[in-house]
């Protein structure tokens, strides 16, 4: 039998840039096009972009809590992105004249839909392949909350082709939780029998890191075996940030404070953020123009208000805005503005609410002080005030500042007249950094776009 695993590597890596290939291949015979130099040169780019762009449509989430609609969703705005890059390509290399129309937008329907059912037939594949029993078997060492959680993560999960059959302690079962008592399998030196007996193929050890005479005698043991052994480190107790497993010239680490965009998701937020911020900038050009008249005629004062705020690596910056109020203060105290501000121009008072003063900063972006999405900058004064009020604040500055961000589209916007709503907003800026994906962060644009209409927060 071959190995499973990999092959759902394979197809997890794979799947997604093939079909989009195969799509190319169809349009090109429907309309009885060759495939001739330039479409062989789009294949290979659109091969390696879309590998990277559908890294987030995994075959590896939940089989069982897989949603059709949502699976669908992804793939399309993944996709998107994809079409995006490739028209930006096309333009900037004269190069759309090469390719025909009608071919290209057969390809461009037809991709999430033939995508669609390739994820569908495989988790067909992966099912029928579970159930009949051709999965690798595991156990784990240590019925405490580790083990639990990695046991119902793995037994959950028929993509991961482990099939999860219980825990070996050292303790009386009596002593265990009511769920690992169900699914205790005996003591540890037990293990060997157990092994020979039910062809077991992955051992995990989930024990704590304190315990390290013990692991080290079970690992000894261990070796005496064929079975894949992994050490499940006790690493959920920290607060972690983009915790995964890396190597240092040759010497396995653990990252557990680490920004998403390294690699090349570093490379993907840049491209995305330079597209989208020359299109938008193009756009809005004429709006920017009458913004700044407006502003410049209904006080005294510079049209664009420049001020210190942290970025990157707490980094200081100078980002720009629209200026909405008749003060430009950029000191060592800087007072918040609120309803019915005194400080706020006409114009600005309609800008703030519009959010319309940012709107400079998409120069920020090309500049490559800023992002289109991440936590918002606060002026200096407030960093230097509330880094030492809130756990963690600091961190929220391992990423560029957004104009818009997770905690804005989560009620958080306009003024934070609390040490509490400031420590809300903290935890979003800290959750969009746990889950970043390019996805995340067209739903928080489109979130914005509805909330510039209707939220009432902003002043």
């Amino acid at each position: 039998m071959f190995n499973e695993s990999t092959t759902l590597a394979v197809l997890n890596r794979l799947l997604n840039p093939v079909g989009v290939l195969a799509a190319l291949l169809l349009a090109l015979y429907i309309h009885d096009e060759p495939l001739d130099g330039y479409y062989i040169v789009l294949g290979i780019i659109v091969f390696f972009l879309s590998a990277q762009l559908f890294e987030d449509v995994s075959l590896m989430q939940p089989c069982g809590r897989f949603r059709p609609l949502n699976g669908f969703v992804s793939i399309v705005i993944a996709w998107s992105m994809t079409v995006a890059a490739v028209v930006f390509l096309g333009y900037v290399t004269r190069l759309e004249d090469h390719f025909n129309m009608d071919v290209m937008w057969v390809w461009v329907l037809i991709v999430p839909f033939l995508l669609f059912m390739a994820h569908a037939l495989t988790r067909v594949y992966v099912r029928l392949t579970y159930e009949h029993g051709q999965t690798r078997r595991g156990v784990i060492i240590g019925a405490n909350e580790l083990g639990l959680r990695l046991f119902h993560r793995l037994q959950n999960n028929d993509c991961l082709m482990t099939r999860m059959l219980g825990f070996f302690d050292d303790r009386l079962p009596d002593r265990l939780s009511p769920d690992a008592q169900a699914l205790y399998l005996g003591h540890p030196r037990e293990l060997d029998a157990y092994i020979n007996q039910h062809r077991v193929d992955v051992i995990y050890i989930a024990l704590p890191i304190s315990q390290k005479d013990r692991i080290t005698a079970l690992l000894n043991h261990l070796k005496d075996t064929t079975a894949s052994v992994y050490l499940v480190p006790d690493i959920f107790t920290y607060d972690l940030i983009q915790a995964r497993i890396d190597q240092v010239g040759g010497v396995p680490v653990i990252a557990v404070l680490e920004t998403p965009f390294i690699s090349i998701h570093a490379f993907n937020k840049r491209v995305t953020d330079l597209v989208l911020a020359s299109v938008i900038l193009l756009l809005i050009s004429p709006l920017l123009l009458i913004i700044a008249v407006a502003v410049k005629l209904s006080s005294a004062g510079p049209i664009i208000f420049k001020q210190r705020r942290y970025g990157l690596n707490g980094d200081e910056i100078v980002v720009y805005k629209f200026r909405s109020m008749h003060v430009c203060e950029d000191g060592g105290t800087i007072e918040q503005a609120k309803k019915t501000d005194p400080r706020v121009t006409p114009i600005g008072a309609f800008l703030r609410k519009s959010s319309l003063d940012e709107l400079p900063q998409f120069v920020n972006v090309l500049q490559g002080r800023m992002s289109i999405v991440g936590p918002r900058p606060h002026a200096v004064a407030h960093n230097e005030m509330y880094r030492k009020l809130i756990p963690g604040y600091m961190l929220r500055h391992k990423v560029k500042p957004g104009i818009t961000g997770w905690a804005q589209v989560n009620g958080l916007r306009g003024e934070t007249d609390s040490l509490e709503k400031m420590a809300a907003r903290v935890q979003y800026d800290l959750n969009y950094m746990r889950k970043w994906s390019l996805s995340l962060d067209l739903m928080i644009i489109a979130k914005t776009i509805w909330l510039v209409f209707k939220d009432a927060k902003a002043y």
